[in-house]
């Protein structure tokens, strides 16, 4: 799954990315409001972390013209405004949260699985198929037999997003869209690569190939 930071502090917009990344998310950083506007608004994110003070066009600004334009990405805002004013005008912007500064990240972490679980088509807390359990923290397959399946980092968010989109016909397009951040180059045959090895651990009848459209999970 892939995140958009839009963050001026660049110490802090280098540690959410090392953090997103350790926990396996592919991430894009904007350092101000006009790249972040455009990004969030021609690229394919599952969820958004805006700041609010941001310089070229303030964050808000930046939300309203992405609600203008139909966009539902999840957005949750982080500013150092702790002020109730600042929080109420966000959420009626179009955020869907919002975290003041300073934070424990484990608590942005937290709520941003928590969006990114609403706005999915499978709500679910547990990512499960068949005997196996999708553990997230950890980043590997649970058995029900007391087993562990290793996973890279691609099959991981490749997996996850099958996961949490079941019985979507998903292109290879959105697949790469979704798994890799925007400066992230790969060959044009790399999801195949990806898929083969899924079907190869959980079976083969669990990704269903939709010849000239793209691939189907079924849990």
């Amino acid at each position: 799954m892939r995140l958009l930071v839009v963050e001026d502090d660049p110490d802090l917009a280098g540690q959410l990315r090392s953090r997103f990344e350790h926990e396996g998310y592919a991430v894009d950083v904007a350092g101000n409001g006009i790249d972040g506007a455009h990004l969030g608004a021609t690229e394919a994110y599952d969820a958004a972390v805006l700041d609010l003070g941001l310089p070229g066009k303030p964050g808000l600004d930046v939300l309203r013209e992405w609600r203008a334009a139909g966009s539902r990405l999840p957005v949750l805002i982080l500013t150092a405004r702790n002020g109730w004013t600042e929080r109420v005008e966000g959420l009626q912007a179009g955020a869907d949260d919002y975290l003041g500064k300073p934070f424990h990240v484990e608590e942005l972490l937290a709520r941003l699985q928590a969006l990114l679980r609403r706005s999915a088509p499978a709500p679910t807390l547990e990512l499960r198929t068949g005997r196996w359990r999708l553990d997230e923290a950890r980043q590997c397959l649970c058995g029900d037999d007391g087993g562990e399946q290793t996973l890279t980092a691609t099959e991981f968010r490749l997996l996850r997003y099958f996961m949490r989109h079941p019985d979507e016909v998903l292109s290879k397009t959105r697949l790469y869209e979704h798994v890799y951040d925007h400066g992230a180059e790969h060959d044009s045959n790399v999801i195949e690569v990806y898929v083969r090895r899924l079907r190869s651990l959980l079976g083969n009848e669990r990704i269903e190939t939709r010849r000239g459209q793209g691939y189907r999970f079924l849990p």
